[in-house]
């Protein structure tokens, strides 16, 4: 399993607490210093749409211009964004086996993704 995102983003820092917490094993892959390859982003946008993706309503996309915004109209333009600007993407992304589990951190989301039966 591996967790996508950035260290010093509070959602994520939530994220990785929850699951050290609960003594689940996973990756992380930090966005600044590995980025996010074209394969990897393909795969999630299979899954997702690029709306959901792409966190709209963070620092990163605010601080686009206009112009880069109304740029952004399609999976392949979204894919070239969140690879040139990692900070866009919609953080925490876990995956496992390159299926996304959960897009974003909520403790009641992962309680139920990792209830022990």
């Amino acid at each position: 399993m591996k967790l996508y995102g950035i260290p010093n983003c509070s959602t994520v820092k939530k994220a990785r607490a929850w699951l050290d917490q609960q003594a689940i094993a996973y990756e992380f892959h930090d966005f600044k210093k590995l980025g996010l390859d074209t394969s990897t982003g393909q795969q999630w946008l299979k899954q997702q749409p690029w709306e959901k993706l792409v966190n709209r309503s963070g620092m990163t996309w605010r601080n686009l211009s206009d112009a880069e915004k109304n740029a952004i109209v399609d999976d392949p333009s979204a894919l070239a964004l969140m690879q040139d600007k990692t900070s866009v993407i919609k953080r925490p992304l876990l995956v496992d086996n390159d299926q996304i589990l959960a897009l974003g951190f909520n403790e009641t989301d992962y309680a139920k993704l990792f209830a022990k039966e």
